[in-house]
């Protein structure tokens, strides 16, 4: 079963004429996980697909929907997928690929067949993805948390000591305009992306979770001079248009993954916004 709903692109000036009930109907994804279920929302922001897909009883299939008007789901596209659940498989075109809590893959255009299922029924996958447009056919790649590009930034002192995990990066998956990563925030650190910035080139999802009970997450976005937040609660998802700066604060830590598709694939293409700038 898959369920999918589109959210339009926004200029800037609309957004600041937004409440709260406005930013989350455009902005925010609140439910990803369902039993048995494919849950999708199709963003007119680089066409990036955001989703999440929870096998339990059964395999769930990746089927093509109205919106793609295609035979099946990656014949024009790619898509990216990070476990933050249970062990689970990953089932493509007859490949069977095992990956486990907060493992990567990626698959090219051209996959046809696509199916997920959970090693336990009591501890599914929880596969969070992202799918974009894509020009060209590149192989599938599965990256384990070793294999992953992997940086520490920030301090304790600051609040923002992390771990950032690149799991879809150019330097070891090879796609067209996609890219995702994981990063963990360290006990005491509450603040992600800051200082934040902004990437004209391409758009920005990110997914919260490992957010405890009884906590939550403000996430921050808008121009630098016009900024806005929503509160945010385990596994949901935001969208953040390339105008807008993402970052945010949790009352403890968490973790989240980030999504981007757009025109350049360099990881570093931002432009950084100091703390004292922000309106």
């Amino acid at each position: 079963m898959i369920n999918t709903s589109t959210r339009y692109a926004t200029h800037p000036s609309q957004v600041k004429q937004f409440d709260t009930a406005q930013l989350r109907e455009h902005f925010l994804i609140e439910t990803l996980f369902v039993d048995d279920t494919i849950e999708l929302v199709y963003s007119h922001f680089d066409r990036l697909i955001v989703g999440g897909i929870k096998p339990v009883s059964q395999t769930v299939k990746l089927e093509t929907f109205e919106s793609l008007k295609a035979n099946y789901f990656l014949e024009r596209r790619e898509i990216g997928l990070i476990n933050v659940g249970g062990t689970g498989t990953v089932i493509a075109d007859g490949e069977s690929y095992t990956i486990n809590p907060k493992e990567a893959i990626y698959l090219g255009r051209g996959v046809k067949d696509v199916s997920f299922a959970s090693e336990k029924k009591e501890d599914p996958a929880l596969f969070y993805f992202n799918s974009a447009p894509a020009h060209a056919a590149f192989p599938i790649a599965k990256t384990s948390l070793e294999a992953a590009e992997t940086v520490v930034l920030g301090s304790s002192e600051n609040a923002n000591h992390r771990t950032i995990r690149k799991l879809i990066i150019q330097a070891n998956v090879q796609s067209c305009q996609l890219q995702m990563g994981l990063t963990e925030l360290k006990p005491g650190s509450v603040w992600n992306t800051m200082p934040p910035h902004t990437h004209d080139r391409r758009m920005e999802a990110y997914f919260y979770f490992n957010i405890s009970e009884g906590n939550t997450v403000s996430h921050f976005m808008g121009q630098p001079e016009e900024t806005r937040h929503i509160w945010m609660k385990n596994n949901q998802a935001v969208i953040s248009p390339p105008w807008s700066i993402h970052c945010g604060v949790g009352t403890a830590n968490y973790s989240f993954i980030w999504g981007m598709a757009g025109e350049n694939l360099d990881y570093g293409d931002m432009d950084q916004v100091k703390p004292q700038e922000l309106r």
